[in-house]
């Protein structure tokens, strides 16, 4: 099979660069091959029709359904909506303490879910290093941090990420909030982050992109794609991870919705939702993962306030 260039594809279909890579993210172009930060395309692929009239067809991919369980659990909790404080403070402790569990977890803190709970409130642990301490009380500022920004009227920006991974690395003051300066590569990864030089503007691109997809695309499936491609620059030289999931969680606050926890006991679906999106490029995995957690933490706020 011939390839040819997202440039060529593009004058060929008559659209932009951008719109054609865009195309290539989300999935929506049959047969593409990803080589690093590149898309070749099938010289035969066909344009995929319009995203506005996309997303009014009735074509199904394999999450579709899961996006509208969603909908209908959100409406039933928009119907117990206002929540009393107590409500809220209740629904916010237990999963405070799951959430930074969790993240940690996946990035290797070796607290047990009851040894962050205890770290929280302030309890050292004995024979854990300082380190790990360090990152369950930094998660837990950052993740309030995140609750507050949600409730500004503002799109996310580079400076907000910053402050962000600033909280979450507290244990490493010298590179809190600061985009790397040197080249980096993930262990067992299929493709390597983009050089230094191209991360703000890859950043730039990105933040632009998710006001894009707003217009054509369910919050779900907007913070998935998001997530994935924030995780392929992996701007930060450590953190990438943790900050990634806050900023999902914030966008996903923002649109009324829960905060969601990817658990430790699901890392290995998380890890090859990531490297199908290497491979191929399919969004599909992650959407699915990100979904099926909106659907969980819907249901158990349901449940405690019905």
């Amino acid at each position: 099979m011939k390839y040819i260039k997202v440039s060529e594809t593009a004058a060929k279909w008559g659209i932009s660069a951008r719109r054609v890579r865009l195309l290539c993210e989300q999935g929506r172009i049959a047969g593409v091959e990803r080589k690093g930060n590149l898309y070749m395309i099938p010289e035969d692929a066909e344009r995929p029709i319009d995203a506005r009239t996309y997303a009014k067809t009735s074509l199904k991919k394999s999450y579709t359904p899961i996006l509208e369980q969603i909908n209908s659990f959100k409406k039933t909790l928009d119907s117990c909506r206002p929540l009393t404080p107590a409500e809220v403070e209740a629904i916010k402790e237990v999963f405070l303490v799951e959430h930074t569990y969790n993240s940690n977890a996946i990035e290797g803190n070796t607290l047990t879910l009851q040894e962050t709970a205890l770290v929280l409130q302030g309890v050292t642990i004995d024979k854990k290093p300082l380190k790990d301490h360090l990152e369950a009380v930094g998660y837990k500022e950052a993740f309030q941090y995140i609750e507050e920004l949600a409730k500004q009227d503002k799109d996310l920006s580079e400076y907000d990420i910053k402050s962000i991974h600033n909280l979450v690395l507290a244990d490493r003051p010298e590179d809190r909030g600061t985009f790397r300066r040197v080249n980096v590569r993930i262990a067992g990864a299929l493709t390597n982050p983009v050089q230094p030089y191209l991360i703000e503007p890859k950043i730039e691109e990105l933040l632009n992109n998710y006001k894009v997809w707003s217009e054509t695309m369910h919050i779900v499936e907007r913070v998935a794609i998001f997530h994935l491609q924030f995780e392929s620059i992996h701007p930060f030289i450590d953190g990438n991870g943790r900050t990634g999931r806050l900023i999902m969680n914030l966008q996903l606050i923002k649109e009324g919705l829960p905060a969601i926890n990817i658990k430790f006991a699901d890392r290995r679906k998380y890890y090859d939702a990531f490297d199908e999106y290497s491979r191929t490029g399919s969004t599909e995995a992650m959407i699915n993962l990100v979904g099926e957690a909106v659907i969980s933490r819907l249901r158990e706020m349901i449940e405690m306030i019905q």
